[in-house]
């Protein structure tokens, strides 16, 4: 082999090693990046699960992670059918327009008013609130919290 073709083997030797090094490290880098901006749940975030039965008007909705939850902060919103109730429920509370009297768990105003993972919220819908749950219909609620959104949930009544 000459001289000109060892000097341009080692060239394109260079470059291939050259090419792989910064594809490494765009790779490790962005790797990193990624890893430190992507949340999984953010801060002051919580999930629930959401359950509405037709035959009873009840609403249950179950926090299954994430932060708990300042009963003192929040307002709940449903929606059926994309419908919002007529009257929406004040959070906690005993007695109030539209719903039974005696909503369980965290929506009693007499709870605890941290609302934690593992617990159950529940409410009934009176006759005097609009929409009604009817079977098949979508039960959408929306936990806010200083006009942002903490935790929603949708099922099918």
């Amino acid at each position: 082999m000459s001289a000109s073709s060892d000097r341009a083997v080692s060239t394109v030797l260079g470059s291939v090693l050259l090419v792989g090094v910064v594809v490494g490290l765009a790779v490790v880098v962005g790797g990193a990046v990624l890893a430190t901006t992507v949340q999984t749940e953010p801060p002051g975030h919580a999930r629930l699960d959401c359950r509405a039965d037709p035959g009873t008007d009840r609403i249950a909705c179950t926090h299954t992670g994430g932060d708990p939850l300042d009963l003192g902060t929040l307002r709940v919103r449903v929606t059926v059918g994309g419908e919002g109730l007529a009257h929406q429920p004040p959070v906690p509370f005993f007695a109030a327009r539209g719903f039974h009297a005696g909503p369980t768990g965290p929506f009693n105003s007499a709870a605890d008013p941290h609302w934690s993972a593992g617990e159950t919220a529940a409410l009934e819908l009176a006759a005097t609130n609009r929409p009604g749950l009817t079977p098949g219909t979508r039960v959408v609620v929306r936990v806010v919290s200083d006009r942002t959104t903490v935790a929603r949930a949708s099922t099918v009544a």
